[in-house]
């Protein structure tokens, strides 16, 4: 459909990447929207029905993919990844690539519309007492927008009629549960909640915690002299502390990633009933190379009408200005399509070499990865690996489509883990003897991060689960 731009080092305007940037936010769905609108509002705008492929441009006279771009290149497991148009995909016998041509299996995952409050209240409710549940409630419901406490927690236990402290023991309990550090009063709490809950299951800088509570100021300001003398170390060893805060930890939790929403935007959630992009194997062997479409939404050629283009030197001066502002916007859409498509051409094949095992076997083995770290390694800003990754689903080679951002849960494989234990329980486990277990399984989690856990997975306490004679 839209042909691929080769990746160039020049910079790109400022009309360019903020156009780049909301297309890249866009599902396929999206997208189709936003260009059949531009096809109607941009006469020098046109759509030539041909079938080409979208990543280099031949044209194609045969059904399926583009038998050049989608072949093997270089290692035997290296993935293939190219543009694919939405209707070569749903086409029947569309290609040689095992999927074409079959219904989508329906999907069991669907995301479901639940806001902030009811997200964390359904964690945590395992873990509060009857008593406490109002209590909760009112944190919950006094949450800005943020996930920052709107009101003192006096006012709470004034409210509530209990002690302070009775207050302050749910609000830990809270900034426990998903997304990390939510209920806290300000950003510096916030983050002081993170790291503890993060130390707990890796290595943390031993003066992260320092930086925090004591050089706030200057870690906000990226004054790393500063909090080098406060630290009593090195502007390097300073940087490094700063670096792993900003790579792991959220100054506003509401806004980190959290469930299947799209969050800061209001807009109604997906429903994962067609994919953006299809995973599949080129060939059932064991080692044989993924094959990653991602799908583009229309069928055909998008591409300055050349009529319009050839008509400008003729016309008035009195329109000529607003033809040759048409003709811009034009030709400033098609290649925002295109460095959309490379960006996403790009994750998509780090995530497949990234994330084989978990595409191909399941949850369990999905390894630990940050957006941060995409980005260092394609050598783009964090937020464009947001962009690219936010509110896209993709269908795995057994039929089920996902989320684009279960790539990066970085607890989802212990929840599996967790889950493949208590199904194979004899009798109920309690959070203490399941914790025991995962950490001789080299996941050394607290109890109430299991209790966490159990809650995010819909599995009740051990005393409510049923259980078989041993």
């Amino acid at each position: 459909m839209f042909q691929i731009q080769i990746p160039s080092l020049r910079p790109m305007t400022t009309a360019h990447l903020a156009q780049t940037m909301t297309l890249l936010s866009m599902t396929s769905v999206e997208l189709a929207q936003k260009i059949e609108a531009e096809l109607a509002n941009n006469p020098a705008l046109e759509l030539v029905e041909e079938r080409r492929c979208p990543s280099c441009g031949r044209v194609l006279r045969d059904p399926g993919p583009c038998p050049i771009c989608s072949r093997p290149h270089g290692d035997s497991s290296s993935p293939i990844v190219f543009v694919s148009a939405r209707s070569d995909f749903y086409q029947p016998g569309a290609g040689p690539m095992s999927g074409h041509g079959q219904d989508l299996v329906p999907d069991e995952y669907m995301s479901a519309s639940e806001d902030l409050p009811t997200y964390i209240l359904r964690q945590i409710a395992p873990e509060l007492q009857p008593t406490e549940r109002n209590i909760a409630a009112h944190i919950l419901t006094s949450l800005n927008e943020d996930g920052l406490l709107s009101i003192p927690i006096e006012e709470i236990s004034h409210y509530q009629h209990v002690p302070a402290e009775r207050v302050i023991e749910v609000v830990r309990l809270i900034q426990r549960a998903d997304p990390l550090g939510c209920g806290s009063e300000n950003v510096q709490q916030a983050l002081l909640a993170q790291i503890e809950i993060l130390s707990e299951t890796r290595p943390v800088p031993e003066l992260a915690r320092a930086a925090i509570e004591q050089g706030f100021k200057h870690l906000s300001r990226r004054q790393y002299s500063e909090l080098a003398n406060i630290l009593q170390i090195s502007r390097s060893e300073a940087e490094g502390i700063a670096q792993f805060i900003s790579d792991n930890l959220y100054p506003f939790p509401a806004r980190a990633h959290w469930g299947d929403i799209r969050h800061g935007e209001e807009s109604a959630p997906a429903v994962y009933h067609q994919p953006d992009i299809v995973i599949s194997r080129l060939k059932s062997q064991t080692g044989s190379p993924l094959v990653v479409e991602i799908l583009m939404p229309l069928y055909g050629t998008l591409q300055v009408n050349p009529a319009f283009q050839k008509e400008i030197s003729r016309i008035h001066d009195e329109l000529k200005e607003k033809w040759k502002l048409s003709l811009e916007q034009a030709n400033l859409l098609i290649k925002c399509i295109q460095q959309r498509n490379n960006i996403v051409q790009r994750l998509l094949e780090y995530l497949a070499i990234h994330q084989r095992d978990f595409i191909l076997n399941g949850d369990q083995y999905l390894k630990p990865l940050t957006r941060a770290q995409v980005a260092e390694t394609l050598e783009v800003h964090e937020s464009t690996i947001s962009r690219a990754v936010s509110s896209k689903t993709a269908q795995l080679p057994s039929g089920r489509i996902v989320p684009l951002e279960m790539f990066f849960d970085r607890s989802l494989h212990i929840r599996a883990t967790l889950r493949s234990i208590i199904a194979q329980e004899n009798r109920a486990l309690t959070d203490t003897q399941l914790a025991n277990l995962l950490a001789k399984q080299g996941y050394p989690i607290a109890r109430r991060t299991v209790a966490k856990y159990r809650a995010m997975e819909g599995i009740l306490p051990a005393n409510l689960r049923r259980t078989t004679p041993a």
